[in-house]
């Protein structure tokens, strides 16, 4: 990847958490836990994982920087929705999270050397993972997260 391919992902990246804000302004009140779209997530559940997934994605950059050949872990993110009880919890401390964790890693990412690029770590379901992998992902990450709340947001207010 060439550096200004990486500073428009790193551009991108920045700017999930207030595409993010933006899906959820004019959420319908009381609706984040509803589920109108079967088998779908609810906002409520989306925010949920957005936290949990910048949490741990940050922790897989970090390790990526700083550990020789680290392992990084799968997780099924169901399981988390699930038994972390997404759909029954606040979203604004969630929402917080998900912001200055990215604001942070943000950081971080501006500061990365060529070699810090081409360090490499091994994902447990995908196989090789570098840096480069790891922006690839998570740039567009919160964008189609985002997404998915505009749907269940159309969903809810064509419902009525």
């Amino acid at each position: 990847m060439t550096r200004e391919e990486r500073e428009r992902l790193i551009e991108r990246y920045a700017k999930g958490p207030d595409e993010v804000a933006t899906a959820l302004a004019g959420f319908p009140a009381g609706q984040l836990s509803a589920h109108p779209l079967p088998g779908k997530w609810s906002a409520a559940e989306i925010v949920h994982h957005l936290s949990d997934s910048e949490s741990i994605s940050g922790t897989r950059l970090r390790r990526l920087i700083a550990e020789e050949h680290p392992v990084i872990y799968g997780y099924n993110q169901d399981d988390y929705a699930h038994l972390l009880r997404y759909n029954d919890r606040e979203i604004a401390p969630a929402l917080e999270n998900f912001r200055t964790v990215r604001l942070v890693t943000t950081q971080l990412l501006r500061t990365l050397t060529d070699a810090d690029w081409q360090r490499r770590g091994w994902h447990s379901e995908t196989g090789l993972y570098t840096a480069d992998t790891w922006l690839g992902i998570y740039a567009a990450h919160a964008h189609n997260h985002a997404a998915q709340i505009r749907r269940l947001r159309e969903a809810l207010v064509g419902a009525k």
